[in-house]
């Protein structure tokens, strides 16, 4: 099978390691080859966390810059600071929902432009998937379902080999009881507002 790199960016809290791990077991689940890594900024909520997920076969996790197939962003800003691991043939997508640095909150950075963003991000990679993953987070009923929208909208993409039923059953297993409902639905809000861009 071909291999199908993919770069997972957000802040810390949000939810990147357990979309990674929903990831991977889905990939065990229909025995297609899975290699992870992960690099984790602050050990503290607020810090970057960087996944790589290489599918098929492949000696190395490692994705060098331009070599994603797919990027998916949990916050806008950092979508711009990883865009060097796209090329012109990634299919990105990010959620349009800030979360500022500590430094924008002292007055000692500045927060882009999600304008000035979009049309980066627009004009780097093949297709852009730009949405407010928060709001439709919150319409599931839980705003940290924000990492089961993205899911939702990387799987309705079709570039990984991964189905959408594979990714409900991992959600269903590897997300804490109370929260299955709500992660189930957030991601099936994802899909369908993946297929509108």
């Amino acid at each position: 099978m071909d291999t199908k790199r993919l770069i997972i960016v957000a802040v810390g809290g949000q939810g990147n390691l357990l979309a990674s791990r929903v990831l991977g077991e889905a990939a065990l689940m229909q025995d297609i080859p899975v290699r992870m890594s992960e690099i984790h900024g602050m050990a503290q909520r607020g810090g970057v966390v960087e996944s790589s997920i290489v599918f098929g076969d492949a000696d190395s996790t490692i994705i060098s810059d331009g070599e994603a197939d797919v990027f998916v962003s949990f916050e806008p800003s950092e979508a711009l600071r990883a865009l060097g691991r796209c090329n012109k043939e990634t299919v990105t997508i990010t959620s349009l929902s800030p979360l500022p640095p500590f430094t924008v909150a002292i007055g000692k950075g500045e927060y882009p432009e999600i304008e000035t963003v979009t049309s980066l991000l627009a004009e780097k990679t093949k297709r852009l998937i730009a949405f407010d993953a928060t709001k439709l987070a919150e319409e599931a009923g839980n705003v940290l379902s924000v990492n089961m929208v993205l899911l939702g909208a990387l799987i309705q993409t079709g570039i990984l080999p991964l189905t959408a039923d594979a990714i409900r059953e991992a959600i269903t297993t590897k997300t804490k009881k109370a929260f299955v409902d709500m992660n189930l639905k957030a991601f099936d809000l994802g899909f369908a507002e993946a297929e509108k861009h």
